[in-house]
C-alpha cells in the first residue's frame, strides 16, 4: 500500500471524508465521493478526484493512516 497525506473534512466525527489527497508530490481534489464502507478498523473511500480517475483510499483508524488501495484511469475511447 501507498501511503497518503489527505485532508478531511470533520463533521459530526474526526476524518469524516476526504477532500484532497497528495500521491506523488501532486495534489488532487476530491470530485465526488462514489461508496464508502467499514471495516474492523478501516474506513473506504471509492471516490473519483480532479484529474479525472478513480480511487478506492482507506483510513487505518488505529494508526491514523491514509492508504491508496486501488487506482483506476479513467480513459475516453
Amino acid at each position: 500500500m501507498i501511503v497518503l497525506k489527505v485532508t478531511t473534512y470533520s463533521g459530526h466525527k474526526a476524518d469524516e471524508r476526504p477532500t484532497s489527497f497528495t500521491l506523488g508530490g501532486r495534489t488532487f481534489r476530491v470530485e465526488d465521493i462514489l461508496d464508502r464502507w467499514h471495516g474492523e478498523d478501516h474506513a473506504y473511500f471509492k471516490l473519483t478526484a480532479d484529474d479525472g480517475n478513480l480511487y478506492i483510499i482507506r483510513h487505518d483508524t488505529r494508526a491514523d493512516e491514509w492508504e491508496l488501495v486501488m487506482t483506476e484511469t479513467m480513459r475516453e475511447c
